[in-house]
């Protein structure tokens, strides 16, 4: 699994702080260091470089718990993995998230607490709506990667790793929302890469690639050479652009929808006016609505 709050410490160990020479490139790239650059280079620097805060939201923080039960949880023998055997390993690993400063930070009254668990509960519930756990052959859980991909030092840690009737299948979780049919080509390159890793440690080449969106839909691919060179040869282009970037000092915004989120975006001007434009644009909206409604009530 890779958490969505960021990995620092195995993605991207960035060794020199800001304000003292020049960045050097991180020791090893994983999905996650790749994407944040390729969504926003200034993001990556204050990331993994500055090595900012990003602390997870609530979203996150479910989707973390739910991927560490569901790790325990497929680890069982198959005639052991019943929906009573999750909810005791959710209770029992429980308190080490009401102990995580990131929850405490959250500030919970006892309803919303309530709220939170029973969300991060019904992500865990939803992977019976995908598959019968009891059927899945697992060869491993929680399998750190790494391998060179395309002169890229790469890692992941991929969520399963499954053996079906015809060779070897990626699976990884997702707690988030399932992307639409235009976006679900993109959504993919995380699996085919930890495929690729696979295949250049092991020597096999897994059959299928698919992400599990809980309580919602798998989403897969057959994994094909074709396809694995593919994101290997995306790694590789984003890899240098990492490198040209460090070697210069160079990180240029790339603004758009996402700046409004971003948790670094008052520390960036143009994210900051890209932030408020839509902004502007969204109110604007919303009183040439309440305009046209009172004008109905009238």
């Amino acid at each position: 699994m890779e958490s969505d709050s960021g990995d620092v410490p195995s993605s991207a160990a960035v060794a020199t702080p800001v304000g003292v020479g020049i960045p050097t490139p991180p020791s090893r790239l994983s999905p996650s260091g790749a994407g944040t650059f390729e969504q926003c280079p200034r993001r990556w620097r204050m990331r993994y470089v500055e090595r900012l805060p990003d602390p997870p939201g609530e979203a996150a923080l479910a989707g973390s718990f739910a991927h560490r039960v569901l790790e325990l949880f497929m680890q069982r023998a198959p005639e052991e993995r019943t929906v009573e055997a999750a909810k005791v390993i959710a209770r029992e690993e429980w308190p080490d998230v009401e102990a995580d400063e990131d929850y405490k930070a959250l500030r919970y009254d006892e309803t919303t607490a309530k709220q939170f668990r029973w969300k991060a509960w019904k992500a865990i519930e939803g992977l019976w709506t995908l598959e019968d756990p009891t059927a899945v052959e697992v060869r491993a859980t929680e399998q750190d990667v790494r391998a060179d991909l395309g002169g890229v030092p790469f890692r992941g840690i991929v969520d399963r790793l499954d053996q079906e009737g015809d060779g070897l299948v990626v699976t990884d979780y997702k707690s988030g929302k399932a992307p639409s049919p235009r976006y679900r080509r993109g959504r993919l390159d995380q699996v085919l890469l930890y495929a690729a890793a696979v295949q250049e440690a092991t020597g096999e080449m897994p059959v299928h690639a698919r992400l599990l969106y809980l309580g919602q839909r798998p989403v897969g691919i057959r994994v094909t050479q074709d396809e694995l060179d593919g994101v290997v040869e995306k790694l590789a282009g984003t890899w240098s652009a990492i490198n040209a970037a460090c070697a210069t000092d160079e990180f240029e915004p790339r603004t758009g929808p996402l700046c409004s989120w971003c948790p670094y975006v008052d520390r960036c001007p143009e994210g900051m006016k890209e932030a408020e434009k839509r902004q502007a644009k969204r109110d604007a909206e919303a009183s040439a609505r309440n305009d046209v409604e009172a004008q109905i009530e009238r």
